[in-house]
């Protein structure tokens, strides 16, 4: 597999610019995928299935399952796993942030039930946000106010972690659900025991700034961050210090994403630069990107739950790009 150029395999047309957009890692029952994205006020929940999946389907079938009014720009997305489709009635669950320093939980059924809740506590923006895995009950957030909060539905805080600088990814890992891992902007990552809130490991990048990083969903020892122009990759077992890294935006990096099917897949988007924004899908057994796409001003990175594809937001669209395995 040759490092390739190439334009999306698929591309969805929105309403607007999309700031963040996210499949479900979860299973919700349906043979589809759901996938949601942010715009400049309101959030879109559709469900798609692809001609990867499903041999009935010509390239992609995209729909619009509903629309919901925010009223400010979204900037970062997170599903809970009591999403359900096959429920009746059918449960949309997810939880949005925004620049307004506040989180809001909806819940839907997709008919007359639509219900938002805000959570208030956090003094500046909100980087990242994730639903526990197992039950869905409580969300953790991390924010440039130097902390991580552990929220329940109801919006009540139920813990609340100081950062010596400001928190830019936050992780639950379905196999280690007493364990959160937060990564700062100064380059440190750490996992902190839920029920006793007490350190367990801190990883070191030794380079700033951690833009984004990931905890591998195959693999719950990998780790994968970006730092500058660099990615860079933790096996726990081994050490604290990264064992591999290599540059690879020319400017900054500024998202990293582990493919949900396989260990050693991964994709990381350049900064937003004047007209196009770099998408590189890494494989580790390769040297170079076995894949390198370009969106018109791309935000946001997510991976499908089963396949090797990922999307990326852009102006007016949603780009996906699909790799081999």
């Amino acid at each position: 597999m040759n490092d390739s150029t190439r334009n999306a395999a698929y591309t969805v047309d929105c309403e607007d610019y999309v700031h963040v957009v996210k499949f479900s890692p979860f299973d919700s029952g349906d043979a589809g995928s759901l996938i949601a994205y942010g715009g400049n006020n309101y959030v879109v929940v559709g469900a798609c299935r692809f001609q990867e999946e499903d041999a009935e389907v010509e390239g992609m079938q995209y729909k619009t399952l509903r629309t919901f009014q925010h009223g400010i720009r979204v900037d970062a997305i997170a599903w809970s796993p009591e999403t359900r489709l096959d429920a009746l009635p059918p449960q949309i669950r997810f939880c949005t942030a925004a620049s307004d320093r506040k989180l809001r939980l909806f819940t839907s059924d997709l008919q007359d039930k639509n219900e938002c809740k805000t959570f208030d506590g956090h003094s500046d923006y909100i980087n990242d946000l994730v639903f526990s895995p197992k039950e869905g009950q409580e969300v953790a957030s991390v924010s440039d106010d130097h902390t991580c909060r552990i929220w329940d539905l109801e919006g009540n805080e139920k813990a609340h972690f100081g950062l010596r600088s400001p928190g830019m990814s936050v992780c639950w890992h379905p196999e280690e659900a007493f364990k959160l891992m937060v990564a700062e902007k100064n380059g440190t990552i750490r996992f902190y025991d839920i029920i006793t809130h007490q350190i367990i490991l801190s990883l070191k990048c030794e380079q700033m700034p951690l833009m984004s990083a990931d905890w591998c969903l195959k693999n719950a020892f990998k780790i994968g961050a970006v730092a500058g122009r660099d990615w860079l990759i933790w096996d726990v077992t081994c050490s604290s210090y990264p064992q591999d890294k290599r540059p690879v935006h020319v400017d900054r990096a500024r998202l990293f994403s582990w493919s949900q099917v396989n260990e050693n897949l991964f994709a990381t988007t350049g900064y937003p630069g004047k007209t196009t924004t770099q998408l590189l899908i890494h494989h580790l057994g390769h040297p170079q990107p076995i894949l390198t796409g370009t969106a018109a001003v791309g935000s946001g990175l997510t991976w499908h739950r089963t396949l090797p594809l990922c999307a990326v937001g852009g102006d007016h669209k949603i780009f996906f790009w699909v790799t081999e395995m």
